[in-house]
């Protein structure tokens, strides 16, 4: 007989089964969601993956395209640059070209003998392509060949005489074996005159000889105390005042073009008589610069602002054939000829150089003029000594090197007088 207890158990039996059941169901939802969640995290990953692997691919590609373009670049840059440096190179030849065309031109043409006018002048054909290559050097040497025409051809009337004159003859200090290191001592110091303050310096010199380093005349205590006139080398000249020490070479300073027939490639000649002129401003003190100006054979070649205001010093005058150096005496003469060595304590014009430069130099008397303080004519012609005509009593005496006491300058008669035109 079926008790209720027995109903009951078997309900509870059921019921137990049912859950069993249900939880089982449960779990295997779970296991089928989770599966299926594990599956769309997969597939999102793989997807993910995907994306970043393009995006990768993506920036690499845009990076190349970065590098290619900079290189591009880079390269058209410096494509740029060496076109540029091409085109710089091409002017330069073309530059050094034109250049070297005017040199030719200018060795190669023979300046008018007589004064032309503008067409004229160009009728000549290295005349005309001169005016091609450079106008304004053209019409400078159109002016110069007029002012050398002018200077050969002086007005009807005009006669030169000469009278027979002096000049003194040095040996120079070469080492070969003929030199008497022969020279002028003088009591001459521009420091006794003010000279830093401003002069002028006119003499007349002969070359007979050119190499380095060679004076006519002059002293220096010190790099700043100069006065000091020669050739530096056979291409440069070489004026000290105070401490300035000028060494531009003649092509530089334009003197082979102006006097051609000077000048060897740049190099000066031997034999010739040549005339310069130094000038320095006039000033009331030393506290600022001034001008220095060069003339040679009446023409400026130089003009250079410079101060000279360094004076004193214990070393004695001014030597004629070589430079009175502060200890050693006797420094770095010159085998040349000399004359007509005036030292003014003022600056000349440019009128006053070329009235000098034109007058005879066996007329030429600059004794009375004004701001003379050094004159040497050299026309004794015989004899030990040399008259200084300013009237400062600085007169030259004959000098030789110790141990040489026959080593004299030699007198030697005026000539080539003749030769001061331009050429």
């Amino acid at each position: 007989m079926i008790t209720i207890e027995y109903m009951k158990r078997k309900q509870k039996q059921l019921e137990r089964k049912r859950r069993r059941v249900a939880e089982l169901e449960a779990k295997k939802e779970a296991a089928r969601v989770a599966k299926i969640e594990a599956e769309a995290r997969k597939q999102e990953e793989i997807a993910a993956r995907k994306k970043l692997l393009l995006e990768q691919r993506e920036d690499e590609r845009f990076h190349q395209k970065y590098i290619q373009r900079k290189e591009k670049l880079t390269e058209q840059r410096w494509d740029n640059q060496f076109d540029t440096l091409l085109a710089q190179i091409k002017n330069r030849r073309q530059k050094d070209d034109k250049l070297e065309e005017i040199r030719i031109i200018i060795q190669n043409r023979e300046p008018s003998l007589q004064e032309l006018n503008w067409d004229s002048w160009l009728s000549d054909p290295l005349n005309q392509r001169l005016a091609a290559l450079d106008f304004d050097y053209a019409m400078e040497m159109f002016k110069r060949d007029n002012l050398m025409a002018k200077r050969r051809h002086p007005p009807r009337g005009h006669k030169k005489s000469f009278k027979n004159n002096y000049s003194l003859t040095f040996t120079g200090n070469s080492v070969a074996a003929t030199r008497t290191f022969d020279y002028v001592t003088t009591d001459f110091n521009p420091d006794d005159y003010d000279l830093h303050l401003g002069f002028t310096v006119s003499y007349w010199v002969r070359a007979d000889e050119v190499g380095k380093t060679r004076f006519a005349f002059g002293r220096k205590h010190s790099n700043s105390e100069r006065f000091t006139f020669g050739i530096n080398n056979s291409n440069q000249i070489y004026i000290g005042s105070g401490g300035n020490k000028l060494t531009n070479s003649w092509s530089s300073m334009g003197a082979t073009s102006l006097f051609p027939s000077l000048f060897d490639d740049g190099d000066l000649k031997t034999g010739n008589w040549l005339h310069f002129v130094v000038t320095y401003a006039d000033r009331e003190s030393a506290s600022g610069g001034a001008d220095r100006k060069v003339y040679l054979n009446g023409e400026l070649i130089k003009t250079q602002s410079l101060n000279w205001n360094t004076t004193g010093g214990g070393t004695g005058g001014m030597y004629f054939g070589a430079r009175n150096l502060t200890t050693a005496g006797y420094d770095n003469g010159w085998a040349c000829s000399l004359d007509e060595v005036a030292i003014f304590d003022t600056a000349k014009d440019a009128d006053w150089v070329t009235g000098v430069y034109n007058t005879d130099r066996g007329k030429l008397d600059l004794s009375g003029q004004s701001g003379i303080v050094g004159y040497w004519k050299f026309d004794e012609g015989s004899g030990t000594t040399i008259i200084d005509y300013s009237g400062n009593g600085n007169h030259g005496t004959f000098g030789a090197i110790s141990g040489q006491t026959t080593a004299y300058p030699t007198w030697e008669k005026g000539r080539a007088y003749l030769t001061r035109e331009k050429s």
